[in-house]
């Protein structure tokens, strides 16, 4: 996997796993005083990050990120650990991406891309206008989507329950409300008239630590 570090000068770290296709460019909105890395492209699940001078290090993962996030060889102590729109179980039926879901996700292209955004990610015209697309090419995340595949298998078993809470999109439709109030119980908060992005709703990444 690649990673991306934003350097505050803080002894707090935020160690944010981000979901399928995205890179940072979609996250550099989100204000903190803390360091941040941010994992992304998930073709394998290799770093080379020194997290022992950190004081505190708060996990956050988003959408295909809580999966990774929940089978990450931690070193360190955890204070903190938020999974958004997503559980670990990325490749269940039941519970993770629906087999109708991860069709529409690896046949996306270049023209319809923007419907796809419109239809899945976003809530509104609003969100568009402010949405914070991916660099990354569409081959890019094909591939990454198929090592994520080979990855579960290989890791599933290992997958830990440990995240504090999730939250999700009150409107979400790549995984199922219903499936994650049945996987998260009274552990589940909800973001009001919001889909699978619910970034536009956040302004800083204190705002996900007080969720």
């Amino acid at each position: 996997m690649k990673q991306f570090f934003i350097n505050n000068n803080s002894d707090k770290l935020i160690l944010f796993f981000t979901g399928w296709g995205c890179d940072e460019f979609e996250f550099e909105h989100l204000k903190t005083s803390c360091d941040v890395l941010l994992f992304y492209d998930y073709t394998d699940l290799n770093h080379n990050f020194d997290f022992s001078k950190y004081s505190e290090i708060n996990v956050l993962s988003f959408s295909a990120g809580v999966f990774v996030g929940s089978v990450f060889k931690y070193d360190f102590k955890i204070n903190k650990k938020i999974a958004l729109s997503g559980n670990p179980y990325l490749f269940d039926e039941n519970l993770g991406l629906s087999k109708e879901i991860q069709k529409i996700l690896f046949s996306i292209t270049p023209e319809t891309q923007e419907e796809f955004v419109k239809n899945y990610l976003i809530f509104s015209d609003e969100e568009y206008k402010n949405f914070h697309p991916s660099g990354r090419t569409l081959e890019s995340c094909q591939t990454e989507f198929e090592a994520l595949k080979e990855i579960y298998q290989k890791e599933k078993n290992n997958i830990k329950d440990d995240y504090d809470y999730a939250v999700i999109g009150e409107y979400d439709k790549i995984f199922s409300p219903e499936a994650q109030r049945k996987y998260y119980k009274t552990r589940l908060k909800t973001v009001r008239n919001a889909r699978h992005n619910l970034f536009f709703q956040i302004k800083s990444y204190s705002d996900i630590l007080k969720f």
